[in-house]
């Protein structure tokens, strides 16, 4: 007989158990959670202390079945989902689906790996922990918080606005804060301001640059190009002369190991990921990699985690590593220990790889390419952590010529330290009235020195509105503020993109007309859901509930008594855009009414309040102050014919993304998918490759023999054969930020090549 069942989420992890469990114990995957609120109706007794009515989730009625066959067979049941709030919850579910008849005995016991490793494997199984009931019932707070915000209010926005769209606790407060960005943008007005660096020169090399800084003693700014010319006339007559030099050691102290958030950040910045592809990459890396004969390893520890704390023994491993690799110096006299957040949970250590000995250039063998780039990304990160700071020179010379007072500032590494393997990518802030040596490497001056004047060079500037969000800054902002999870910023960010709430456009965040419509109503009606703080607030009585300080139907109480009476009062208030619109200040020529923005299946558009004895429709933009620009419909000729009357065939945009239409609409309505030119790779196959739209709007590339062909690409095809395997097409992939690459279809060919700009 087995010594036991372990039951865990992903059958990824399965294979990676097995080898390290052997064959006293049976493993067995639940695929995720097993049971959840129904999908049809609300699932929640308001009038019982929000109880929930839970169902097994529609296609795991096998699943379920055979765990209840496997525990039939042992008396332990080691129940070992993911070690955080859901899965905790998929604990829960599965042991009240296991629970056996009274005179069976059976015995239910929680295991948390925090990392997929032999020795963690094996102690977390020998030292087993109970169901954490306080951890079950904060999920299900939250579960139930989501439901009832998502289920009441989302049926109000279908009648008031279109069909199809949702509310969400968290999802619409990040709405907000891309709205509120943009808004600030909209209403920005750029200052002018000047700078004026001279270039000089002293008795020793090199050259330098300082730039005018303060006037009689006081900080100046110079506000426009009369002001500018003036002082470049006064200097242009000055003496210059070092009034000062001021030298000082700076240390920069290395970064912590990452948490869920700085990882997607720097994912974001490096590596150009989304968060939602970070996580994907990241779970793979957890539970599991082929190693050639050493199987199965989990290369990084958990990957949903707001701690920076790391075990002792991988500190001292790291610190073995750095000494040998780096040399004694690198190493800071004790362990670095990291300040956490203030809504920091510490409940898993920081994400870091699960032996530094597996160097990233090993693992490049067994792992795809981005795989790779990302643990090395992690491995890098937390070898840092581990490392001395690094040690700056920094030398300030004050010049003087008459009343003016210059400044320049140079920065030279005395000591590397941690930057010798990672390096900060973001932007350093500077201050503008300073100026650095192109290599930071200022002459060795003297107060008194004399100096020369080579060049005066005055500049323009004007003040920048703030930025809008990307993937990282966004995420930033919502852990600053205490908006949602580790395990929920990947979700957020996805959701509010498919549901056309905002689009990501050269990695930045905007807010479509939907957006600002959806969040304006949110804010008039429901002002507590939309608030930050209260969000923030809610989340700390989520962690109260686990922490057993405060009670799940307490809170959901507070929360929906709020609730109820902002919702009724919406749904007598609340004003319908569906049939009226939004008006647009804009007038139709051809009646004279206002036009009106209205929201249909394919995007927002502007129509004639007239409707229906005027159908005047246009397209439309908004510029950076938020104008509305009329969009004029063009018919874009594509070189292609019409199969039925020989008319040019035209670009158009529907509900499905981009198709071809003749021409002669109405009198000829022939359409036609988009052609790439390129023949189907299939063997025995004579389709051709089409561009096609999926579900949500994603352009996908797709055989026109559908559904005899199956296949289908997200990469654009090009009719080029491999050089290195005879594919007889190429495809062409965006990495590495706007850069596109060929690359071969062919897993196992790994031929990549850099597309030339003329192709891109």
């Amino acid at each position: 007989m087995k010594k036991g069942l372990v039951i865990v989420e992903s059958p990824t992890k399965v294979r990676t158990l097995k080898k390290y469990l052997g064959k006293d114990y049976d493993v067995k995957a639940s695929v995720g959670h097993i049971k959840d609120l129904p999908r049809k109706r609300l699932g929640v007794d308001k009038d019982h202390d929000f109880k929930p009515e839970y169902e097994v989730i529609r296609g795991k009625g096998k699943v379920i079945k055979d765990l209840k066959s496997a525990a039939n067979r042992v008396e332990d049941v080691f129940l070992a989902p993911d070690p955080d709030r859901e899965g905790e919850a998929i604990a829960w579910h599965i042991a009240q689906e296991l629970r056996p008849p009274r005179n069976r005995k059976r015995r239910f016991h929680r295991v948390l790996f925090h990392e997929l490793t032999a020795p963690a494997i094996r102690e977390a199984i020998s030292k087993p922990g109970e169901l954490d009931h306080n951890r079950f019932e904060s999920q299900q707070a939250r579960r139930i918080l989501d439901r009832l915000v998502g289920y009441e209010i989302s049926p109000l926005l279908w009648e008031k606005v279109r069909r199809g769209l949702s509310a969400g606790r968290v999802q619409s407060v990040a709405v907000r804060l891309i709205c509120d960005r943009e808004r600030e943008i909209q209403v920005f007005v750029p200052e002018e301001y000047w700078s004026i660096t001279a270039d000089l020169e002293g008795h020793v090399p090199p050259p330098f640059q300082a730039a005018v800084a303060a006037f009689k003693g006081k900080k100046l700014k110079i506000s426009d190009g009369d002001q500018a010319s003036g002082i470049v006339k006064a200097l242009e007559h000055s003496e210059f002369r070092v009034k000062d030099v001021k030298k000082r050691q700076k240390k920069r102290n290395p970064y912590p190991p990452f948490i869920t958030s700085t990882m997607q950040q720097d994912a974001a910045r490096r590596l150009g990921f989304s968060a939602k592809k970070t996580m994907m990459l990241a779970q793979r890396l957890y539970e599991g990699v082929e190693l050639g004969s050493e199987g199965p390893v989990g290369l990084i520890t958990y990957m949903r985690t707001d701690s920076t704390r790391i075990a002792k023994e991988a500190a001292m491993e790291a610190r073995s590593f750095i000494e040998q690799k780096f040399g004694r110096d690198y190493l800071p006299p004790r362990i670095p220990v990291y300040k956490k957040g203030k809504s920091a949970q510490d409940a898993h250590e920081a994400i870091r790889p699960t032996s530094v000995m597996r160097h990233p250039d090993d693992m490049e063998a067994f792992l795809e390419r981005d795989a790779a780039r990302l643990y090395r990304l992690i491995w890098t990160r937390f070898v840092a952590s581990q490392m001395a700071p690094a040690i700056l020179d920094q030398t300030t010379i004050i010049v003087e010529a008459g009343d003016y007072q210059l400044r320049a500032t140079g920065t030279i590494v005395r000591f590397k330290g941690f930057t010798e393997i990672y390096e900060d990518v973001r932007p350093r802030k500077t201050d503008k009235n300073s100026a650095e040596t192109e290599a930071g490497v200022l002459p060795d001056l003297k107060s008194g020195d004399s100096l020369k004047l080579l060049k005066l060079a005055p500049k323009q500037h004007f003040t920048q509105p703030p930025p809008r969000f990307s993937e990282a800054s966004l995420i930033k902002a919502l852990e600053e503020k205490g908006i949602g999870r580790p395990s929920t910023y990947a979700t957020i960010l996805s959701t509010i993109q498919d549901k056309e709430y905002v689009k990501l456009e050269k990695k930045r965040f905007f807010p479509t007309e939907l957006g600002f419509l959806v969040t304006d109503l949110l804010i008039a009606h429901f002002p507590e859901i939309l608030d930050a703080h209260f969000t923030a607030a809610l989340e700390k009585e989520l962690d109260g509930i686990e922490e057993g300080s405060v009670s799940w139907t307490e809170v959901l109480r507070r929360f929906y008594d709020l609730f109820s009476e902002r919702l009724a009062t919406a749904r007598k208030e609340m004003k319908s855009v569906k049939t009226a619109g939004v008006p647009s200040g804009l007038k139709c020529e051809k009646c004279g009414k206002e036009m009106v923005i209205k929201y249909g299946r394919a995007g927002e558009f502007l129509a004639c309040s007239g409707y229906p004895e005027c159908r005047n429709t246009k397209d439309f933009t908004r510029d950076e102050s938020g104008t509305i620009k009329v969009v004029e419909k063009q018919n874009v000729e594509t070189g292609y014919s019409c199969e039925k009357c020989g008319s040019p065939m035209v670009l158009k945009k529907g509900r499905y993304g981009e198709f071809l239409a003749c021409s002669s609409y109405p009198d000829c309505r022939n359409t036609m998918p988009i052609p790439t030119g390129v023949k189907c790779p299939v063997e025995g196959c004579d389709g051709d490759i089409i561009q096609k739209s999926s579900r949500r709007g994603k352009t996908f590339y797709g055989c026109n023999r559908y559904p005899e062909c199956k296949y289908a690409s997200w990469d654009r095809p090009v009719q080029e054969k491999c050089p290195a395997c005879g594919s007889p097409i190429l495809l062409i992939s965006k990495v590495d930020g706007d850069a596109r690459h060929l690359k071969c279809p062919n897993k196992t060919c790994g031929y990549r090549a850099t597309v030339k700009e003329e192709n891109n």
